[in-house]
């Protein structure tokens, strides 16, 4: 009976094989779980009640008002300028009320109440070049030409974005690559157990016919 026991012990391969598959099952689980929790869900939420829309410039404009904003020099080397604000209105084919264009969401959750953060320099006369770079190209380039522009009226009704954050692409990959981790844990627990299984089968088998 000892001896019929220990043919169903594992080797020491077997055995790290199995802890592999239980160790990218475990990861799997946990990013689906951390993923779900803190960043899908708000993703998710951001989406619900939005979509997209075609928008037209109705004014761009530089407000007096200027914002701070923190540059890097090196390592250990920070500081902060300061950018004037410019604010894109646009009307969108689903309302005829005016929305101000935001860059995206980030950007939206870091200036409200500007449509475009330049890239912080340390001279503010740099950061005004861009800014007046960006106005002319909204008002000459883009003009009264229709774009593509995305709104959610349920959390921000009177502001729209020249793109998303979180796409389909992005969502696609957060659900697919911590199931890919969890199927491949799983298919070699499962390898492992089954190669296991006929070992020792065709072992009885052997001892059978001797």
């Amino acid at each position: 009976m000892a001896r019929s026991r220990a043919t169903y012990e594992y080797t020491e391969a077997e055995d790290k094989s199995m802890r592999l598959g239980f160790l990218l099952i475990a990861a799997g689980l946990l990013s689906l779980l951390g993923l779900g929790c803190c960043w899908l869900r708000p993703a998710l939420q951001e989406r619900g009640g939005g979509g997209s829309a075609n928008c037209t410039v109705l004014a761009v404009r530089q407000l007096g008002e200027r914002f701070s904003c923190t540059f890097s020099c090196g390592a250990a080397c920070r500081g902060t300028a300061r950018y004037p604000c410019l604010q894109v209105l646009v009307r969108t084919s689903r309302s005829s009320a005016p929305a101000l264009l935001h860059e995206d969401e980030r950007q939206l959750r870091t200036n409200p109440k500007c449509s475009y953060i330049p890239p912080c320099a340390r001279d503010d006369q740099e950061n005004s070049e861009n800014v007046t770079y960006k106005q002319k190209y909204w008002k000459e380039k883009v003009g009264s030409q229709p774009f593509t522009c995305y709104f959610n009226q349920h959390l921000r009704p009177d502001d729209v974005m020249l793109k998303r954050t979180h796409d389909e692409t992005v969502l696609l990959h957060c659900f697919l690559w911590p199931l890919v981790t969890f199927l491949v844990g799983v298919l070699i627990v499962v390898l492992t157990i089954c190669a296991k299984s006929l070992a020792v089968r065709a072992e009885a088998i052997k001892k059978k016919k001797h």
